[in-house]
C-alpha cells in the first residue's frame, strides 16, 4: 500500500497527452512492473492517464486481471458477455459444443468494451441446461486472431469516445480443453465481475482525480479525502466479490464517493478548459451501472438479514 500511496502523493502529476488506444496501452504497461496487485495497478495507471476514458480502460483491464489471474499481463483483454437478448445468464445463447478432443464455439456478442483492440477474449458461453432448466455457463479464453472470430467496430459513444466498443461473431471457433476456464461461468466469473469492475474502475478514476487535484491545486483536505476513498476501495477490491458484506460496504463507499464528487464541483473551476470539458462530457460514465448497484446492495442487505439470497 505504501508504494502506491507514495506515487499518488509525491510523484509528478503531469501526464503528456495520449492520442490513441495504443498510446494508452503503452502507458498502462509502463506502470505494471512496479505493482503486483491489480488494485494497485488500477490506482497507479489511473494516476498516469490524461483523461477519464483512459483511466477507465486501465481500471477495466485491471479488473479482468483480478478476475482471471492467468490472463497475460502484456495482452489486452475483453470480457464478452452481452448478447442480443441482454446480459442475464438466461439470455446467453453462444454455444460451447464438444468437438473432437476440444470444443467448438458459436454465437454473437453485441457489446464488447475495447473489443476492436483486444488480443484475448473472455467469452461467456452455454454448454446446455441443467435438470432445472438453467443455463450451464462456462468462461472460454479465445485468441482474437483465431479463425472464425469476427470483430465489428461500433460507433463511438457520446462520452469517453476514446474507448472503443465492438460487436463479436463467433463461427466454428476451435477451443482447446485448457482454454475452457475452471468453475461455473456465472458464479465464478460473470456475477463477481460486476463487483470486481466497480472496485477497479473506481480506483483508476480516483487515481486520476488525485492527479488532477494535485496538478491544479485543489484544497489539501479534498485531495486527502480522495486518497482516503482510494484506500477504502482498494481494501474492498481485495475481498471476496461475492460476499454480501462487501456489497454493503461498497454501497457505503459509493455514497462517500458521490459526496466527494459534489465537493469537487467548485474545484473544477480552476482546471484547464480542455480537462474540465472532457470531465463534464465523460462523468456520466460513473453513473452507468447505478441501478445494478442499487439492486445488488438491496439483495445483499436482505441476505444478511436472512430474508433472501443474492442473484
Amino acid at each position: 500500500m505504501k508504494d502506491v500511496l507514495r506515487l499518488l502523493l509525491t510523484e509528478a502529476p503531469e501526464s503528456p497527452s495520449l492520442d490513441s488506444v495504443d498510446a494508452w496501452w503503452r502507458r498502462h504497461l509502463a506502470v505494471l512492473p512496479r505493482f503486483q496487485a491489480p488494485a494497485d495497478q488500477a490506482l497507479a495507471s489511473g494516476f498516469r492517464m490524461d483523461r477519464l476514458g483512459f483511466a477507465f480502460a486501465s481500471g477495466y483491464h485491471a479488473a479482468l486481471r483480478s478476475l482471471v489471474p492467468q490472463l497475460p499481463a502484456d495482452r489486452r483483454g475483453a470480457l464478452c458477455a452481452t448478447e442480443p437478448g441482454g446480459g442475464h445468464p438466461s439470455a446467453m445463447e453462444t454455444t460451447l459444443t464438444p468437438e473432437g478432443t476440444g470444443w467448438r464455439l458459436d454465437g454473437q456478442k453485441t457489446y464488447v468494451t475495447l473489443g476492436t483492440h483486444a488480443e484475448v477474449l473472455l467469452v461467456v458461453a452455454t454448454e446446455g441446461r441443467d435438470a432445472q432448466g438453467r443455463n450451464r455457463l462456462r468462461m472460454v479464453r479465445v485468441d482474437a486472431k483465431q479463425p472464425g472470430v469476427h470483430v465489428e467496430p461500433l460507433p463511438a459513444l457520446s462520452f469517453v469516445p476514446e474507448v472503443p466498443h465492438a460487436a463479436l461473431r463467433l463461427e466454428g471457433v476451435t477451443v482447446s480443453a485448457e482454454d475452457v476456464l475452471p468453475g461455473d461461468g456465472y458464479t465464478r466469473y460473470l456475477r463477481p465481475f460486476r463487483t470486481v469492475e466497480d472496485c477497479h474502475v473506481n480506483l483508476a478514476v480516483l487515481g486520476w482525480l488525485v492527479k488532477v487535484g494535485r496538478r491544479c491545486g485543489w484544497p489539501v483536505a479534498l485531495r486527502e479525502e480522495l486518497v482516503a476513498l482510494a484506500v477504502l476501495m482498494r481494501a474492498l477490491a481485495q475481498e471476496n466479490p461475492s460476499d454480501p458484506g462487501v456489497h454493503v460496504a461498497l454501497g457505503g463507499a459509493f455514497t462517500q464517493l458521490q459526496r466527494a464528487l459534489e465537493r469537487c464541483e467548485t474545484a473544477w473551476e480552476g482546471v484547464d478548459v480542455e480537462t474540465r470539458e472532457r470531465w463534464q462530457r465523460d462523468r456520466r460514465l460513473l453513473d452507468l451501472a447505478s441501478r445494478v448497484r442499487m439492486m445488488r446492495l438491496e439483495s445483499a442487505r436482505q441476505k444478511l438479514a436472512g430474508g433472501g439470497t443474492e442473484d
